[in-house]
């Protein structure tokens, strides 16, 4: 029996997929026709959309990373090709150690570039970075300063080793000259108080990731760069300062390419 429509009928089906997504779509059935009426509310079928997790990044697109870096560490791109950290001890350790390297080459980096920027203008008669060990200072002799260097390093080595493997037990009272309060260790490698966290950032460090992120990611670019200032150093025989003049002075020729080129012939 044929059955009349005298009206179109506005259908919105729900689709079946992963997200709530509705497709609107206007059916206009045909006059007189059965079929079409039938059609038009008959359950329609909509592909299922499948919805897959984005990987995290590694530092090799596609590369599986290793099932101990489960990416939970500040700036675990699955990088271990040689298997270090397998064991959960040495992971740990080498964490540490990888921050610590980290802050020594921002420092380093930060003291080359502006000690050799106020040599390069002439506003202070400084010697060039790797020659400064040799100068000998008015105020203290090159004995003194090893020693006193040696006194204030081992003590803060001491320090962070024995917070390593007794996480807390140097922000306990006594245990440094009653000015804990003024360090409060937050966690291994991250001292805070008014000392060592004056700005106040990152006061709840288990949830700060993101400033763990850039703090890692800042130092081993500084990392690189100090390898860097290093190799310069020892082709040139001159500082980054220095070098950065002479390859602005001339783009074209005063390149890496050249130079290394120059220092082989």
């Amino acid at each position: 029996m044929a059955v009349s429509v005298g009206r179109s009928f506005l259908v919105q089906p729900c689709s079946y997929s992963s997200s709530p997504t509705f497709h609107n779509k206007i059916y206009k059935p045909s006059l007189g026709s059965a079929t079409t009426f039938w059609s038009t509310f008959a359950p329609q079928r909509y592909p299922q959309v499948a919805v897959q997790a984005q990987q995290r990044p590694t530092w090799l697109p596609g590369l599986d990373p290793p099932p101990y870096l489960d990416g939970t560490l500040a700036g675990d791109y699955g990088f271990d090709p040689l298997g270090l950290g397998e064991d959960p001890k040495s992971l740990k350790w080498y964490v540490q150690a990888e921050l610590v390297h980290a802050r020594f080459a921002m420092a380093g980096v930060a003291g080359i570039l502006f000690t050799d920027l106020l040599r390069v203008t002439g506003i202070s008669n400084l010697p060039v970075w790797y020659e400064a060990g040799a100068v000998k200072f008015e105020f203290a002799s090159t004995r003194t300063l090893i020693v006193v260097q040696f006194l204030l390093m081992g003590f803060a080595e001491t320090k962070r080793y024995m917070d390593f493997i007794n996480p807390g037990s140097q922000a306990k009272e006594g245990s440094f000259f009653g000015l804990e309060a003024a360090l409060e260790g937050l966690e291994p490698g991250y001292p805070g108080g008014p000392l060592l966290n004056p700005l106040g950032l990152a006061k709840d460090i288990k949830n700060a990731h993101e400033w763990k992120l850039k703090e890692i990611k800042n130092g081993r670019l500084a990392m690189i760069a100090m390898l860097g200032i290093f190799v310069q150093a020892y082709v040139t025989h001159a500082g980054p300062i220095d070098n950065l003049v002479e390859h602005l002075s001339n783009p074209w020729q005063k390149t890496i390419i050249q130079t290394l080129a120059n220092s082989t012939s």
